[in-house]
């Protein structure tokens, strides 16, 4: 069965897809928890003691890494959505099928971009 014909991953590839995916799921889910406790935190890093002008310049900085990890969590969030929907179509048996050219998106893209729906080629086309 040459390369050009084969029309989806075989079972057994889908199943090392799906071990690929759970573990990537599982470490940003925790990765995520990481971002969420950090901006849930009060941030009192022990400031009421200094001068009022560290404290405001503390606040400042603080007030923007808060806008910089909910963004984070935001991507992360959907970091997340789009490696549950690639487990979904290794369900639907539709992994790794690009979604333009309806040809199997190269093993070794999968690996690195787990959740990705379109080939180099595809890619290349939207440029």
């Amino acid at each position: 069965m040459s390369e050009d014909i084969k029309v989806r991953y075989s079972d057994s590839e889908l199943e090392d897809f799906r071990n690929l995916l759970e573990e990537k799921i599982k470490n940003a889910q925790s990765q995520l928890e990481l971002l969420k406790s950090s901006y849930m935190n009060d941030g009192n890093n022990g400031t009421e003691d200094t001068a009022p002008t560290f404290k405001a310049f503390e606040e400042g900085s603080e007030t923007m890494s808060k806008e910089a990890n909910t963004q984070l969590a935001i991507r992360q969030e959907k970091f997340i959505r789009d490696l549950k929907n690639a487990m979904l179509r290794i369900e639907n048996k539709t992994y790794g099928i690009c979604r333009v050219t309806g040809k199997l998106i190269n093993k070794e893209r999968l690996k690195l971009v787990p959740h990705a729906t379109l080939s180099i080629e595809a890619k290349n086309m939207q440029k």
